[in-house]
């Protein structure tokens, strides 16, 4: 579909006869089970429910869930993730072309990715923009999230190479919140997708530009009451001290911190106290952390009882893809005799997929609209396959999604009420069009990039 096309409507839909994880504490897997939605929303969660003119889908075999939840995602440099070779991996490759996307190859790059997302049962993202060149870079990734259909934060971010002591352009985020969130807005109060997109800000943080800096930015994005998030470096990270934060009055559950490997006992004592969330890119943390123990951070985190959530980070670190988050975190997520994480407890299936889902939501203040099968929340819904070939025979359904699943075992996803895969098919856009944008960008950016890039074979 493209900006101007009408969105697809809300139907009435009936799971029917599934295995149900709501996510919803305290709650199951329930066997023969049923999920009613109605104008968007979960209307109910129960046996034999019946619902005049709803659409069933015959959910034997499926697991029926809410869909994934990712917290930390560059979707601008979603078509770039190729872009990399041996030897010149993802921070060349981002600082070679950077500065050569237009405003269309943002668009063509968040909906590549949007799309991928929606195939692979994630229906909340939130695209960590940092990289916003321009207004017009900002407008067309909300363009694209317009099309893109799925429940997101759009955090509005600096522009790669913005020097250290300059601050993030709030002028402009006050012009996205008056005309993309504001009344008459596409994602505003009456708007077309009311309320599916929301705004925030990614922030450099002490890690990536000046403290004065980020102080100055930190004062306007609490007067427009705006959630932030920031990255540390992915090893032993001196110029990020959470109890610094803490003492600044930053932390909390709107401050999500992206990474943060190296995080000593009074950082995750200080994040703690202050209930601030961790964003944990499994893949990322495993291939950029020069120092620490990726494996032992996790557990120490979730062990001091941190809300931590999974994310892709940027597309040519991980796919796509938080059942492989899932499966990779839930295999790293022992301790080892004989180091600090001995005592700690192992990971569970259940955790890991709550870490996929409420934890998720939660972390990017959404609890209350996603992230679980609970009546009267938002229709974010995924039915997985459990017959497949490599799910079956799924006796422990958590461990079968955990460990097995995969993208191609997704057979229905619903966000926020609009059916968008059905079948294993996408159903809303042009998909083969939406990879021929993709690649006519990457090309265009290669070539505006010049000698900056490595060659491909």
């Amino acid at each position: 579909m493209t900006h101007d096309d009408a969105l697809p409507d809300r139907p009435t839909l009936l799971f029917r006869d599934a295995t149900v994880l709501t996510m919803e504490p305290g709650d199951g897997v329930r066997t023969g089970t049923d999920v009613l939605v109605r104008d968007g929303r979960i209307e109910a969660v129960g046996s034999d429910l019946s619902a005049t003119g709803a659409e069933v889908i015959d959910a034997r075999g499926m697991a029926v869930l809410p869909g994934l939840v990712e917290t930390h995602f560059h979707m601008w440099s979603t078509l770039g993730r190729n872009f990399i070779s041996e030897g010149f991996e993802y921070f060349p490759a981002k600082l070679a072309t950077s500065a050569h996307y237009e405003p269309i190859d943002f668009y063509r790059s968040d909906l590549l990715g949007l799309v991928e997302a929606a195939s692979a049962g994630i229906t909340t993202v939130h695209d960590w923009s940092h990289n916003t060149r321009t207004p017009a870079h900002a407008d067309a990734e909300l363009r694209a999230h317009r099309d893109g259909l799925i429940r997101a934060r759009y955090a509005y971010g600096h522009r790669d190479g913005l020097p250290a002591d300059d601050v993030l352009d709030f002028a402009d985020i006050d012009r996205v919140a008056a005309e993309w969130f504001g009344p008459g807005g596409v994602f505003g109060p009456g708007g077309a997708s009311e309320g599916v997109v929301r705004l925030g800000v990614n922030l450099r943080g002490p890690a990536l530009g000046s403290m004065a800096s980020f102080d100055a930015e930190m004062v306007e994005a609490r007067r427009r009451s705006l959630p932030v998030a920031i990255h540390t470096y992915q090893d032993r990270d001196p110029l990020v001290d959470a109890t610094v934060l803490e003492e600044r009055g930053y932390l909390g559950p709107d401050f999500l911190i992206a990474h943060f490997i190296g995080a000593t006992d009074a950082d995750i004592a200080a994040m703690a106290r202050t209930g601030t969330p961790l964003s944990f890119a499994v893949h990322s943390e495993l291939r950029l952390a020069s120092a620490g123990d990726p494996r032992a951070a996790l557990l120490r985190f979730l062990a001091a009882g941190i809300r931590v959530s999974f994310s892709i980070d940027a597309s040519s670190l991980a796919p796509i893809d938080l059942f492989q988050a899932m499966d990779v975190a839930w295999n790293m997520g022992i301790p080892w005799e004989g180091s600090g994480t001995a005592d700690l407890p192992a990971l569970t299936f259940r955790r890991v997929l709550e870490i996929a889902t409420i934890e998720g939501a939660r972390s990017l203040g959404l609890g209350d609209v996603t992230g679980s099968l609970r009546p009267g929340k938002r229709a974010d819904v995924i039915a997985v396959r459990l017959d497949d070939l490599n799910m079956a025979p799924a006796a422990d359904v958590e461990g079968a999604l955990v460990r097995c699943a995969l993208p191609a075992n997704v057979d229905t996803v619903v966000a926020d009420g609009r059916v968008l895969k059905r079948g294993g098919e996408l159903t809303a856009w042009d998909v083969r069009q939406v990879i021929r944008d993709a690649q006519e960008s990457a090309l265009a950016v290669r070539t505006r990039a010049g000698g900056r890039l490595a060659p491909t074979s």
